[in-house]
């Protein structure tokens, strides 16, 4: 095998799939980059067997051929290699002996048998749906917070998506709130119900252009989940299993609305913050009267008091939260004024539009007033 390549070509293809390498693993084979120069186009290819991505490289195929190389071992020699529009050859003979050259610099590593290397597994493409990748990375970015940071329940570390016509229902949780971002589709498709791994959408979001113009087609299947954009194919394992029932929690009564200016509201909940540590659950005490939301929090380090103004419609409430999980929903609304439905100190917060095309629901905390 001979190929040629532009430096910074080769390296974002092998930036994309090395997300979906192992990072601790008994089978050495699965922290290794396929390339595949068999065919007409050149295809990398990493896959840890729950997670799998291929991509096409833009190169020259000299001699035709494949070969698998250690990937940690192969992204630092080609991002090291000489800058200046450089070329890159790869070369390797038929017992996986590999020379990778450029201008001066010349490496020999050993290769490893692609035959060893497992393929994406085969997806029928007959169930789909069509996204922007716009809107698919930023439905990511605002759920994908509240997923659980443990594996003690794997639902917990999975977002539902569901599809419902021409609605794409994305949904988080974490036992503590939940989050809920629905996507209206430009076209009716048939009924899905899929629980996707959160790792899967997370390196999915970090490879998105994100471009309005620019599509992806999600493919179903039964163990199985395929996105398919630019030149890039993601096959991930669906998380098996019934997804909790939260329909029951999603209440549209209220006994307190209040519509606040998103930026002040944050700017006092992360000032608050200051008062914090990452083992420290002190909560924020919101006291909701008429004009105004009086905020305080009181921990080892001192205490804060601030007011916010605010339209009450209903009954005064105080009520306390986790001042983080308000801000992590906060920081992914673009909406200038946000509003907040309540029922009582021990009913879930709703932070939610008129048109219910997101939804965060958080659960208040425990705390002694004075």
């Amino acid at each position: 095998m001979k190929l040629e390549f532009q430096k910074e070509a080769l390296l974002n293809g092998i930036n994309i799939v090395s997300k979906a390498i192992a990072a601790k693993t008994t089978m050495s084979i699965l922290e290794c980059v396929l390339i595949d120069a068999q065919a007409s186009e050149i295809k990398l290819t990493g896959n840890d067997m729950e997670l799998g991505i291929e991509t096409k490289v833009e190169g020259t195929i000299l001699e035709r051929g494949r070969i698998a190389l250690e990937s940690k071992l192969f992204y630092e020699i080609i991002r090291k290699l000489p800058e200046n529009e450089s070329t890159v050859t790869i070369t390797c003979d038929d017992r996986y002996n590999t020379t990778i050259e450029c201008e001066n610099s010349s490496f020999h590593i050993q290769g490893r048998d692609p035959e060893e290397f497992s393929y994406l597994p085969y997806i029928e493409r007959d169930q789909y749906i069509s996204i922007s990748q716009f809107s698919l990375k930023e439905a990511i970015r605002q759920t994908i917070f509240s997923i659980a940071a443990n594996d003690s329940n794997k639902m917990m570390g999975g977002e539902l998506l569901e599809i419902k016509d021409n609605i794409l229902k994305i949904v988080s949780l974490d036992g503590h709130r939940i989050s809920i971002r629905n996507i209206t589709l430009k076209d009716h498709y048939e009924g899905q119900k899929v629980i996707v791994p959160g790792k899967t959408l997370s390196e999915i979001s970090k490879i998105l252009t994100g471009g309005n113009d620019s599509e992806v087609l999600i493919f179903f299947s039964k163990n199985h989940i395929l996105f398919e954009f630019d030149q890039t194919v993601v096959v991930s394992r669906l998380i098996e299993g019934e997804y909790f029932r939260i329909d029951h929690m999603l209440s549209s009564d209220y006994e307190t609305q209040v519509k606040l200016n998103k930026r002040n509201f944050m700017d006092n909940i992360d000032r608050a913050m200051i008062l914090v540590r990452d083992n420290d659950r002190k909560p924020l005490i919101l006291d909701v009267q008429d004009q105004n939301i009086n905020m305080k929090m009181k921990s080892s380090f001192g205490t804060m008091n601030a007011d916010v103004p605010a339209q009450k419609t209903g009954k005064d409430i105080m009520i306390a939260f986790n001042p983080k999980f308000l801000l992590d929903a906060l920081r992914v609304i673009d909406d200038e004024e946000v509003e907040l439905y309540m029922m009582n100190p021990k009913s879930p917060c709703f932070i939610r539009d008129k048109e219910q095309t997101y939804i965060y629901l958080i659960l208040p905390v425990n705390f002694i007033a004075g």
